[in-house]
Order: C-alpha cells, then structure tokens, then sequence
C-alpha cells in the first residue's frame, strides 16, 4: 500500500492532516484547521502541488 493522509485531532477542537508513508512513518504534519472540510481542501492542494510542483532549495550553502 502506498503512503496515505490522516485528519488527526488538534488542541481546541481543531484537526491537522497528516501524511504517512506505507510502514506508517510521519512525513509531514500540516497546521491546525478549525474543521475537517477545511483539512481536505488542503489535501486536493497539497496533492495538485505534489504533483507538478518544482523543487526550490532554501538550504545555505555549504562550502
């Protein structure tokens, strides 16, 4: 099985998602959201990002 999104709960009420690799490890962790339609939004652009999206190195440099 491929890697999947979890909505987990949040402080307060709120939610966050979650993304996991096949043996279950944690890749990423979003911020809150106040409700879950608001999470899976996030998700369909997260997934639209994922996959066209160019990688931009942030990173200094090291000599």
């Amino acid at each position: 099985m491929a890697g999947h999104f979890e909505l987990i709960d949040a402080a307060d009420g709120d939610c966050r998602v979650r993304l996991v690799d096949a043996e279950g490890t944690e890749l990423a962790l979003s911020m809150c959201f106040h409700d879950k339609d608001t999470a899976a939004k996030a998700i369909y652009s997260l997934r639209e990002i994922a996959a066209s999206g160019l990688i931009e190195d942030h990173t200094r440099r090291v000599n």
